[in-house]
């Protein structure tokens, strides 16, 4: 096929994506784009889907209350985080996670040879991001393409944007700084680099983690723009504060966290520290902490009540789930000399959707 005709059939299916969206119908155009984009990696088509996953919530109908989401509780927490293989994991066993340990640690969700894909993908959009930022032009702006992310979303879902009363509220920081900001700690926005976003979706369909948190939320979840995170955690990083996601969210949110190891991490490279027991509220923060959102060593003991803290040692392709209220941390010594690769996506249900995040549709 030459050159000319493949232009001419990227730019008819952007166009009938485009006809698809102004008739409302946003998931048809995803669709349409997402298949095209399967059979040739396409910037055109990866670029048209940000827009329009982005776009397209201001437009999608008003939420309703989810049916039948019933709520977790607590249960006795065993001595270490709740683990499952991936042929096990279920709503049951997702709901059996958090109820002891606050998360459920996956095993092999994610074969090894498409983690070390992804991991190698996110060592292109850094790369891209750097050049870019340098002022080179000519960069493929399939692996980066920034666009203007508000410091604070006053809108989000149509009707159903959550002020949450409590949620530690951060200093507003102009777009670029906190750009860089997330660079400087060896992170990107996955919604920034359109092939890995593109990526991310595909695992999230083809591992079943679309369809496990579409049916523990009760209704078709939202991606958060700016709580999905591509990351290379350099060694020896500082370890992080202690805290619990629901300080910034709030405590009345439907959140499911995927987070995906794509390399060897807990030993010889940064990991996550955790709590493994569940904690039934958002715990006040700031308090002898190092910063507003963080807990301190003292409140994290206490809400311990024994239970030891848990580091695991994740393979690449290994997952943790979680919600917003697991009390964790990133755990770094002076003894770790690798990095680590994982990307970090929250999806929010959209009747309960927090404020101060950007939906994007899944």
């Amino acid at each position: 096929m030459s050159e000319a005709t493949v232009h001419d059939d990227v730019i008819r299916t952007v166009r009938q994506a485009e006809l698809l969206e102004q008739r409302g119908e946003f998931r048809q155009a995803i669709e349409l784009l997402s298949n095209a984009n399967r059979l040739a990696r396409e910037g055109r088509y990866e670029r048209a889907l940000v827009r329009i996953r982005r776009g397209g919530c201001a437009w999608l109908p008003p939420p309703v209350a989810p049916v039948g989401r019933e709520p977790v509780t607590a249960t006795a927490p065993g001595d270490d985080v709740f683990e499952v293989p991936a042929s096990d994991l279920s709503v049951r066993s997702l709901r059996a996670g958090l109820s002891q340990s606050g998360c459920v640690l996956v095993r092999g969700l994610v074969s090894a040879d498409r983690a070390s894909h992804l991991a190698s993908g996110i060592d292109t959009a850094l790369a891209t991001y750097d050049a870019a930022e340098a002022g080179d032009e000519s960069v493929d702006r399939s692996w980066y393409n920034p666009f203007s992310m508000p410091d604070r979303v006053t809108e989000g879902v149509r009707g159903a944007v959550v002020t949450q009363p409590g949620a530690y509220q951060p200093a507003p920081m102009p777009e670029r700084r906190r750009r860089q900001f997330i660079r400087d700690d060896g992170g990107l926005w996955t919604t920034y680099s359109p092939r890995m976003l593109f990526e991310l979706f595909e695992v999230v369909d083809d591992v079943g983690i679309g369809t496990l948190m579409t049916e523990f939320l009760g209704e078709r979840p939202l991606l958060s723009a700016n709580k999905c995170t591509l990351r290379r955690v350099r060694p020896q990083a500082a370890c992080g504060g202690w805290h619990q996601d629901g300080a910034f969210l709030g405590d009345y949110v439907g959140s499911f966290n995927f987070w995906l190891s794509l390399s060897h991490c807990g030993r010889d490279a940064p990991g996550l520290d955790i709590l493994p027991r569940r904690i039934d509220q958002v715990l006040p923060s700031g308090e002898g902490a190092p910063f507003g959102w963080s807990l301190s060593d003292e409140a994290v003991l206490r809400a311990a009540g024994g239970t030891p803290i848990a580091r695991p040692e994740f393979q690449p392709g290994d997952a943790l789930l979680f919600d917003h209220r697991l009390v964790h941390r990133t755990a770094s010594t002076a003894e770790m000399t690798r990095e680590r690769h994982a990307i970090e996506s929250w999806f929010f249900s959209p009747s309960a959707y927090p404020g101060g995040q950007l939906p994007f549709i899944y």
